[in-house]
């Protein structure tokens, strides 16, 4: 039986560490499934043993954090849903089809693309005993992911004609699509479609779920406790117990690191990562490509003057993204070229780099009748690097001849409203590391809030004849068109690729076999 965990002292641990220190077609997939990687060695510590409690920390959302992760917009919300409840699958780069299956075992295309089907793996139980059924999925698909306000969770309803979907049986669920796509598997699979038991509306404590944990305890602001789920489908958690923190300042994390008081910090500063370098204690882990995070400023095309193309030219070419590798990251970093997914298969790495002329850009502003505007920039510390890239950006912007200035909310508020996040006329943000064309469609195709005003049907129709091809080169070559459409006229700038600087205690291992590194599921984690 999987040891538990004390509540008192679990929330004497949290409220200290938070106020005392201060996210091919026709065939049955021959993918990979959720087992342990081919080859895998150890880390750096000692050999991985069964036991004892992770404990991690993360920036939170404060009072605003829920169990209801399909409407919780922080990271943490994510990772302490994917400690307890079971994925569909994930993206997995060594994967035959690019994925790694969870409570799926696999899925089938039609050979006209017209129709996916989902192969539920038998026997996977959730708490109280029932066995997940193909209805659990087609719940946790249509009636909650369907009416999230996140971009994130309706890109399945974006995808498949989930009002026609059906059972086939108890194992099987068929997903007819919107249109012919060939991507399906990696919309289904990117790690955050999670599945709860069919009826489920309210989260909360004690509910059933099939993930590796279970959840003991939580307090918005302050943390999470969970046990081992000793049923779990795959494999059982080496681990006994889970901690997860909400710290929400990279030094306070680090602190929590080296002092003992954790065993895992997420997402840490540059400059804090810099100060751990020389602590034998202490590990680095810093995601690599393709999994790097592109921070980035959206421009609201639904606002003036950002309705004209040479104006968001112009901010474009006003930003100096050398500076911000060398100045924030250190150099740790990879400079952008204002389209997201650098890394992936399908990112348009042909497309010429877009160079920093701010003579140009004042050019493009005067001719525009826009020299001298007045912009505020609204961000938040929703992972490092997005203040201090806000705050060069401005400067940049000053001497292409902008008034601009920077609002900076607090952690974990910055999509907390996401329909007011949406209307901002200029906004700072952060994409996650998944496919460019997967990107278009969840964030800016049919004019989706997240596109900031931008509604273009040529490159949306481009963007899916490249989805809906089974040819690679063709698919390559249709992409990259629909991308260089983005890259002359969008509304987005994306200076700059981060790693996520995680950090671990020494003897702590696995937790990137788990993949979706930007938000671990701590399901093959282990202490020394």
């Amino acid at each position: 039986m999987s040891r538990q965990i004390d509540r008192r002292a679990f929330l004497r641990r949290g409220a200290a560490g938070a106020v005392a220190l201060a996210v091919g077609p026709g065939l049955l997939a021959a993918c990979s499934t959720d087992e342990p990687r081919p080859g895998h060695k150890p880390g750096s510590g000692s050999s991985p043993r069964s036991g004892g409690t992770l404990r991690a920390a993360f920036v939170g959302g404060g009072a605003s954090e829920t169990l209801d992760f399909f409407n919780g917009p922080s990271a943490l919300d994510l990772v302490r849903a994917r400690a307890w409840h079971g994925t569909l699958g994930n993206l997995d780069p060594s994967g035959p089809d690019g994925v790694r299956y969870g409570v799926l075992k696999g899925i089938d295309i039609s050979d006209d693309l017209s129709a996916y089907t989902l192969h539920v793996r038998p026997g996977v139980r959730f708490t109280d005993g029932s066995e997940l059924t193909s209805a659990d999925i087609l719940h946790s698909l249509g009636a909650l992911a369907a009416q999230s306000k996140l971009p994130v969770y309706r890109l399945a309803a974006a995808n498949f004609d989930l009002a026609r979907a059906k059972a086939d049986g108890d194992l099987k669920v068929v997903l007819p699509t919107l249109r012919p796509i060939a991507d399906g598997r990696m919309i289904l699979c990117q790690g955050n479609f999670l599945v709860v038991k069919d009826g489920t509306r309210n989260f909360r404590k004690g509910m059933p779920s099939c993930g590796p944990f279970r959840l003991t305890e939580f307090t918005a602001g302050q943390g999470a406790a969970f046990e081992r789920y000793d049923d779990h489908y795959g494999h059982v958690p080496l681990l006994d117990g889970l901690e997860l923190r909400s710290i929400a300042d990279s030094t306070a994390r680090a602190g929590a690191l080296t002092s003992g008081e954790i065993d895992f910090a997420h997402d840490l500063s540059p400059v804090t990562a810099r100060t751990l370098a020389g602590d034998a204690k202490v590990e680095l882990v810093p995601t690599k490509s393709p999994y790097l995070v592109g921070l980035s400023f959206q421009m609201n095309m639904s606002v003036k003057p950002f309705d004209d193309p040479r104006v968001r030219e112009a901010f474009k070419l006003a930003v100096d993204r050398e500076a911000m590798v060398r100045t924030v990251f250190y150099g740790n970093a990879e400079v952008g070229n204002d389209l997201p997914s650098i890394g992936f298969p399908d990112y348009a790495e042909s497309l010429p780099q877009r160079a920093y002329d701010p003579k140009r850009a004042r050019e493009l502003l005067k001719e525009a009748g826009a020299d001298g505007m007045k912009v505020r920039l609204t961000t938040g510390p929703e992972t490092p690097g997005m203040v201090e890239m806000a705050t060069l950006f401005v400067e940049d912007l000053k001497k292409a001849g902008v008034q601009a200035s920077v609002r900076e909310l607090p952690p974990g508020q910055l999509y907390a409203d996401f329909p007011a996040y949406a209307a901002l006329p200029l906004a700072g943000s952060y994409q996650m590391p998944i496919p460019a064309l997967s990107t278009y469609q969840m964030n800016t195709a049919g004019g989706s809030p997240s596109a900031f005003g931008w509604k273009e049907s040529g490159t949306d129709a481009l963007v899916a004849k490249a989805r809906a091809e089974s040819d690679r080169a063709r698919a390559k070559k249709l992409g990259t068109q629909a991308q260089r459409t983005r890259w002359e006229r969008g509304n987005q700038v994306l200076p700059v690729f981060k790693p996520n600087l995680n950090a671990q205690a020494t003897g702590v291992d696995g937790i990137q076999d788990d993949l979706f590194e930007q938000f671990p599921g701590f399901s093959r984690a282990s202490l020394a």
